[in-house]
């Protein structure tokens, strides 16, 4: 029997799969999560990780051009997918996958939407391009962890992003695998970036994936071949990084098994995604009683990776920058008690600092539920919290939730998709934009080149 290498077989499944393979609901699924990540975009123009990057850019000669979002700038897709992820990604407001593995999927969409602008492409060839780069990142992340090992999840875009940039740009099967070969082993991520206090680098460190995967396929075009086999090989990602693991890439989505997209998690609130129910039960306890003050403690529960992400170091239960205030689960709680909400403001330098908030974080324990864990372990995107708070009456009130609003078990209506979309970007483009932006998204089939899209966003 011919061995093929697996970077192999993920080259020629890209190139086996066209637009008219994938069912309708997987398109309009493909839809909410464009419209929910540029929505998520355009709602950090005037983040700071996204001033520094854009400064940056412009010190990086363009050849074919993309454009970066909220603007009238153009630069090449690789600056581009830079800028425009790290939009995406800054408010932590995105989707989620989890499977072995964490990771934001909806990551692929900015660097597909740069490539396909800069090869003059449709709308059509985004929709494809969001539901291939999907399949690629989510099976991966079922088939492997790599946060256990201590590197990170934006790894597997180097896979998903190569692979998918390689067959919008027109190459071959031998060059997209040969594209894999170079963005795969020569940009590996460390786990680092997640852990303690967590930096502004959180909101790029995908996006610089991207920026590498597309570099990469432009040097397989260009005729450049990478190491190979680099998952098998003495020196390869499964001897290094992962260890062997089965990746059958026969099941992957096509005309008769089921695509991945629309399997993972749309997010209610900007948090990380194993806050979603800790928040919405915080919430729901908050109805109850009359003041915070009346709160003698509070202890949540939640899974093993809910209590080692977000309430298990030091860093979170004083968090010094946003990024580690929204990976913090006695933050978000205190500030959904106090506030009876929990927005994209909820971040801003003066909340951080707010003693009145630190102290009633002093009352919130955090622990692992092992029906929690066992739960994830089985279904993955399970990210069940509870939330018992006693008061100093004596009373006390338990809420508890298996499935976050946005899960597909307890899914977000095309309505609620399209009213964050409008909460997040009114302030820079307004209602009207807003509106007439969705329903350019809602019949992308039908826009015969994306760059359309840029120039109503402007």
């Amino acid at each position: 029997m011919l061995f093929t290498t697996l970077a192999h077989d993920i080259a020629e499944y890209v190139h086996s799969v066209d637009y008219n393979d994938i069912p309708k609901q997987t398109i309009h699924d493909a839809k909410r999560l464009i419209i929910d990540t540029l929505g998520c975009g355009l709602g950090a123009l005037d983040a700071e990780p996204v001033k520094i990057a854009t400064k940056v850019a412009q010190y990086v000669e363009s050849g074919p051009e993309a454009t970066v979002l909220g603007t009238r700038r153009k630069a090449a897709p690789e600056t581009a997918a830079f800028i425009n992820g790290t939009m995406s990604r800054y408010l932590d407001y995105m989707d989620t996958y989890d499977g072995k593995e964490f990771s934001h999927p909806s990551d692929n969409i900015m660097p597909v939407i740069a490539i396909v602008e800069s090869e003059g492409g449709s709308g059509r060839d985004v929709l494809l391009g969001t539901v291939l780069a999907y399949e690629i990142q989510c099976r991966l992340a079922d088939a492997a962890a790599l946060w256990t090992r201590g590197w990170d999840h934006v790894i597997y875009g180097l896979i998903s992003v190569s692979a998918v940039s390689a067959k919008l740009m027109g190459l071959n099967v031998q060059k997209t695998e040969h594209a894999i070969n170079i963005a795969l082993n020569s940009h590996l991520t460390m786990r680092q970036l997640r852990v303690g206090e967590i930096s502004m680098w959180k909101a790029s460190a995908f996006a610089n994936s991207a920026r590498n995967a597309i570099f990469s396929s432009r040097l397989a075009s260009a005729g450049m071949t990478g190491p190979s086999p680099v998952f098998e090989g003495e020196m390869g990602f499964w001897k290094l990084v992962t260890g062997k693991f089965d990746l059958d890439v026969k099941r992957f989505g096509n005309k008769k098994n089921k695509f991945k997209l629309g399997q993972g998690v749309i997010k209610f609130y900007p948090a990380e995604i194993r806050a979603q129910t800790a928040i919405s039960v915080a919430l729901q306890a908050r109805k109850q009683f009359k003041s915070v003050w009346d709160i003698k403690s509070i202890d949540i529960r939640t899974n093993r990776a809910g209590l080692k992400i977000l309430g298990n170091d030091p860093s979170k239960w004083n968090p010094k920058t946003k990024e580690t205030a929204d990976h913090s689960l006695p933050y978000v709680v205190a500030v959904a008690l106090m506030d009876k909400k929990l927005d994209i403001n909820s971040y801003k330098e003066e909340r951080l600092r707010d003693k009145e908030t630190l102290d009633l974080m002093k009352s919130i324990k955090v622990h692992e539920d092992k029906e929690f864990t066992k739960l994830f372990d089985e279904g993955g995107t399970v990210n069940a919290s509870d939330i018992k708070i006693v008061l100093k009456d004596g009373k006390t009130i338990y809420e508890k939730q298996l499935y976050s609003k946005g899960h597909p078990r307890n899914p977000m209506t095309d309505q609620e998709i399209e009213e964050k979309f409008i909460r997040l970007t009114r302030r820079f483009v307004g209602d009207q934009k807003a509106e007439f932006i969705m329903e350019t998204i809602w019949n992308l089939e039908n826009v015969k080149n994306i760059s359309k899209l840029f120039i109503i966003l402007d």
